[in-house]
């Protein structure tokens, strides 16, 4: 390769109209379409492709109206004055924005080391080029730091599947499957919203006699023509999937053949699943206890059933154990590696999958290989044709990357390609504040973003119809993107830029800008890991309509359904994994007193660089709406339409109000794809999963109040009013609460004596304390007030619980062999302060066995 002042634009296309087969922009479907171009505008039918057999949704039709918008970016912009952020972006010429990036990516990494310069990613990149960034970094940078926002996406269900079947792929089935289920259950997901013409296949099964379960915080357009919608706290779905697991075992509905010939470790499990009792979930979740024996029985007893889950499950600091919890289930019930059954997630990123499996993530290499595991490195490296020794270790996780940008040990000088983190992270203003501590910012788009309005050089882009190479879909299909027009005059797509870079650097040998040539690199580079593209070629793509990975040989037919033998990992079994609801990282109190959650809406997309600027969807969904139920909205008088302002510890946005009876009256709802003063991002909490280092999108706790009445344009809140973003310095422990306001009303607390207990009978008549755990005092100054008992006996004998206040019994609970009770209580009588209240327990002499008990109480 020579050197080039800028990156060489593909050769011209064929002069006059041509129509070319290629894919949709936008999600995990990849919908097939046809698009016709020479004179521009470019025009678009939809084709008959597997995932979409004819249909698009709004985003898709109005996909082209992009290609010639006036606010395109289509020469290099950099800062009139070098280094002052404050002066404005002017245009200039390649070589100089260029030669501004590389200059200071070696006086950065002269002066601070390697892992000074970062890269920072997206899951819209093509498997090209997804790939080529993440050689990019650790051949010609030689940097740790590279992540992408597929971290704040797909990752707690890539770790949960890797964790259980040692594979992670979104659906290991083809998206058709779905219409065979007699059953599916979609855990926080929203497809006749997120990808419509998904629903074709749902629509099918229930014309067929399917039953649909949705489980969402929000009665969505998903939920309403479902068979039954379960609307849990957003925060707790793994409390719901345990308690499932707890009916299907107690009812013996678990198909023990296959947990015994296709799993391990479900024993680990069944014992954490015993404190599960569905009065304990109903509590925890505020889903009804019949609700959750219907979805149980509808699962077990279907031929064939799915479970599906998807961010709103998953985006938590527990979205790992999580998205297991909805496995461990699935397990259970022997759904994975059947025809018409199984787990998924349900992948959002157009190249979500394919991007997260060739080493654009920080602890990755291409294959789904370990770029901690020597083997892996040495095969890697030989690949690349450099030492492995050169390569680097892991870095930090995409959160982590973006909070310490610009301290000592930190990035100091950032490229970031298809990504705009100022609006797409949690605790935006934070980072968009950490943006600013940079010595150095360069952002490849076709936009000038939220993120590149920040920067010190933007480098404009091509678009989607105007790049070749290949995407992997939901399904794990592997698609050719085609180029159906050619980009304006002398911008190039991504992957000539890396490899422009690359030669400025020094690396150039390594790097190609053909996409067909890096292609064949990759099929090398993942040949023999967990995501083996060795035996895909362009050829084949284009006679058979896109081939499922893992794909090992040229002679291979592809993989569309995974496990049906075995699973991926040594033993060819799948993991049960124990895992454990916890609360969310925030919880309401009297300053923050509801809960907010996320998402997105139909015709908006991810953070709507795109869509914001696409006129016929701006028509549709043209402002940010916070959904308000009815009953919160009469509280704080608020009305249809009028303005509102959320805030939370991090920050303040203003909406119009939606009031509606599709969301919880403890629930708020505001969509992520704007920025400003309506940024979402700018209020969710920044809580990682332990694991997936996820962000906790989809729960943290927020206040509301009206600003005004209706207004065409809502204005952003005062900047005076906005919380400072932490400083670098400060610990990462919980932020400290303001005094609470007093309130009105009569404060109550719950108050529980519950868990699960062994129990060694020493006669029906000896009752005696079971455990410490089992006594409450009432505090001085309060009364409380017994509301219920429930219990279970897992002894082969009767057993009493008996309820005693000071030393003295009040009620017995005798609990059946095998068998449970649930008793109401009431009134009991009134415990004032200073009342002791205990639970103890009798069995027959010598009986062992456990029990299990909870006794709730009022605090006032």
């Amino acid at each position: 390769m020579t050197t080039a002042a800028s990156p060489p634009t593909a050769a011209p296309g064929v002069r006059g109209t041509r129509t070319t087969n290629t894919h949709c922009p936008y999600c995990s479907l990849q919908c097939g379409m046809a698009v016709t171009a020479g004179d521009r505008p470019a025009t678009l039918v939809p084709l008959d492709f597997p995932t979409n057999r004819g249909g698009l949704c709004s985003k898709g039709w109005s996909s082209t109206e992009l290609l010639d918008h006036p606010e395109r970016l289509t020469r290099p912009l950099v800062r009139a004055v070098p280094g002052d952020r404050t002066s404005p972006l002017v245009e200039s010429t390649w070589d100089d924005a260029l030669g501004r990036l590389v200059d200071a990516i070696r006086r950065t990494q002269a002066t601070h080391g390697r892992d000074a310069v970062g890269c920072f990613g997206g899951g819209s990149l093509t498997n090209e080029q997804a790939y080529q960034f993440g050689k990019f970094a650790r051949v010609a940078l030689r940097t740790s730091a590279i992540d992408y926002n597929g971290r704040f996406c797909m990752s707690s269900a890539a770790g949960a599947a890797t964790r259980a079947f040692g594979l992670d792929r979104g659906l290991p089935f083809p998206l058709a499957d779905i219409a065979e289920a007699d059953v599916v259950v979609l855990v926080g997901s929203n497809p006749a919203d997120t990808m419509p013409p998904a629903m074709q296949w749902f629509d099918a099964g229930r014309e067929r006699g399917a039953q649909h379960i949705v489980v969402d915080a929000r009665r969505t357009a998903t939920a309403r023509n479902a068979a039954l919608h379960l609307q849990p706290l957003p925060g707790t779905d793994l409390a719901l999937a345990n308690g499932l697991l707890h009916i299907a075992i107690a009812e013996g509905l678990v198909d023990t053949g296959y947990v015994r010939t296709r799993t391990t470790g479900f024993e680990a499990v069944r014992t954490g699943i015993a404190a599960y009792w569905p009065d304990r979930v109903e509590r925890l979740t505020g889903v009804p206890v019949e609700q959750q024996r219907r979805t149980v029985f509808a699962l077990a007893r279907a031929e064939k059933a799915m479970i599906l889950t998807a961010r709103g499950a998953e985006q938590h600091r527990s979205g790992t154990d999580t998205a297991q919890a909805w496995i461990n289930l699935a397990l259970a019930l022997g759904l994975p590696g059947r025809r018409g059954s199984g787990w998924g997630t349900v992948t959002g990123q157009g190249n979500g999958q394919g991007g997260r499996e060739h080493g654009q993530k920080a602890d990755q290499l291409p294959g789904y290989r370990s770029l901690a595991d020597p083997a892996a490195r040495a095969h890697v490296a030989a690949v690349w044709g450099v030492d492995p020794d050169d390569l680097p270790m892991p870095g930090k996780s995409a959160f982590e990357l973006l909070d310490a940008l610009g301290t000592e040990g930190g990035v100091r000088t950032l490229l970031v390609l298809a990504s705009n983190v100022a609006v797409s992270a949690p605790d935006a203003r934070r980072v968009a504040s950490r943006l600013g501590d940079l010595d150095f910012l360069a952002v490849s788009d076709f936009f000038l973003s939220e993120t590149a309005e920040l920067a010190d050089v933007v480098l404009p882009s091509a678009m989607w119809a105007e790049e070749a190479g290949t995407m992997t879909n939901v399904e794990g299909r592997v698609i050719r993107r085609r180029r159906a027009l050619d980009p304006p005059t002398g911008v190039p797509d991504d992957l000539q830029l890396l490899a422009t870079l690359a030669e400025r650097l020094g690396a150039g040998r390594h790097f190609s800008g053909d996409p067909e040539t890096v292609f064949e690199e990759l099929r090398r580079a993942s040949a023999g890991g967990a995501a083996d593209y060795s035996g895909i070629s362009y050829r084949r793509i284009d006679e058979e309509q896109g081939v499922f990975w893992p794909c090992p040989s040229p002679e291979h037919p592809g993989t569309p359904r995974l496990f049906t033998e075995r699973f991926a990992t040594p033993d060819g079994r799948a993991r049960f994994v124990r895992v454990e609801h916890v609360d969310a990282h925030e919880q309401p109190d009297a300053d923050h007193p509801f809960v907010l959650t996320t998402g997105r809406v139909l015709a908006q997309y991810q953070s709507g660089t795109q869509t914001r600027r696409t006129r016929s969807l701006q028509l549709v969904a043209p402002t940010p709406r916070a959904e308000l139920h009815p009953d919160l909205a009469r509280r704080l008088d608020i009305e249809q339409d009028d303005v509102v302002e959320l805030a939370t510890r991090r920050g303040r946005a203003r909406f119009h109000a939606q009031v509606t009876d599709t969301v919880r009256p403890d629930v708020v709802f505001v969509p992520f794809h704007w920025g400003g003063g309506a940024s979402a991002n700018a209020l969710t909490d920044a809580a990682l999963d332990p694991m997936s280092r996820m962000p906790a999108f989809k729960v943290c706790a927020v206040a509301v109040t009206r600003v005004s009445g209706p207004e065409e344009r809502v204005p952003p809140p005062p900047a005076a009013t906005q919380p400072q973003p932490r400083d670098h310095a400060q610990p990462t422990a919980p932020e400290p609460r303001r005094p609470t306001r007093k309130r009105s009303t009569v404060k109550s607390t719950p108050r529980f004596l519950q868990g699960v207990f062994p129990i060694t009978g020493e006669g029906l008549a000896k009752p005696g304390p079971v455990d410490p755990a089992l006594r409450y005092t009432v505090p001085a100054g309060c009364s409380a007030q017994a509301l219920y008992f429930r219990g279970g006996n897992a002894a082969a004998e009767l057993v009493y619980v008996l309820l005693v206040r000071d030393g003295e019994p009040m009620r017995w609970f005798p609990i059946g062999a095998k068998a449970d009770t649930h008793v109401p209580l009431r009134v009991v009588e009134d415990l004032p302060g200073g009342s002791v209240v205990e639970l103890h327990a009798a069995a027959p002499e010598g009986v062992t066995g456990e029990i299990v008990v909870d006794l709730g109480l009022v605090e006032v």
